[in-house]
């Protein structure tokens, strides 16, 4: 299991480099509109960040080209040209689909975004994508059963023996992240404070609470 850090701060993506030993990044407008800099400086940064790893980080083309598969593989070339770390999201449309499979025949691998279902995951298999990425919170947040849509696309990629690695995004909490792991997800991507949440258990602050007193009432020589 690999986890991403799901940002475009390059604050919060070195701590998590540091500290965590993350795996790649993902990132989306969002997310470049809150680091406050332009769209390409950003992406350079970041991606210089991880130059000389197999790291990789998702960057996203104009979502305003959705369904202009040309106008994606022609942002997708610029882009991959950027750094040999990128892999370039598309969503998941007709448009974004036809892009990914020009682009993998062009050795520019494609992370397949805003994925919904497991019949839209199930195309990006089919049409050669490096990631998937299926959104969780959204649809948790929507009431809908978001296991039974991982586990489904799990099935499907062990079933046809497709290379599309799964990467479970719009993580919101620790819950997410162990069930992923638990039914066989590549990677999840989630942000700085979800990820940093994850990794405290408020049982752990009253053991060491406890261990503390009693260090504090034993001689250490």
């Amino acid at each position: 299991m690999k986890f991403f850090l799901d940002s475009a701060i390059t604050d919060e993506i070195r701590y998590a480099l540091d500290m965590w030993d993350i795996d790649g990044v993902t990132t989306n407008p969002r997310h470049v509109q809150a680091s406050g800099k332009p769209f390409m400086r950003v992406i350079q940064e970041i991606g210089e960040m991880f130059a000389g790893t197999d790291k990789t980080v998702s960057v996203q083309t104009n979502p305003h080209k959705h369904n202009d598969y040309q106008a994606i593989v022609e942002e997708g070339r610029k882009l991959a040209k950027l750094s040999p770390n990128f892999v370039i999201k598309m969503p998941c449309t007709e448009g974004g689909y036809k892009a990914c499979k020009v682009l993998k025949a062009e050795g520019i691998r494609s992370n397949l975004t805003l994925c919904f279902s497991a019949a839209q995951g199930l195309q990006a298999m089919r049409m050669g994508a490096h990631y998937v990425s299926p959104f969780v919170g959204w649809k948790e947040g929507n009431g809908e059963d978001t296991d039974q849509f991982i586990e489904d696309l799990v099935s499907i990629r062990e079933n046809f023996d497709y290379e599309t690695q799964i990467l479970v995004a719009a993580v919101r909490n620790g819950r997410q992240i162990a069930f992923a792991a638990a039914v066989g997800a590549d990677i999840v991507t989630a942000s700085f404070d979800v990820f940093k949440e994850s990794f405290l258990h408020p049982y752990t602050d009253l053991g060491l609470g406890r261990f503390q007193g009693f260090w504090d009432k034993t001689p250490y020589e």
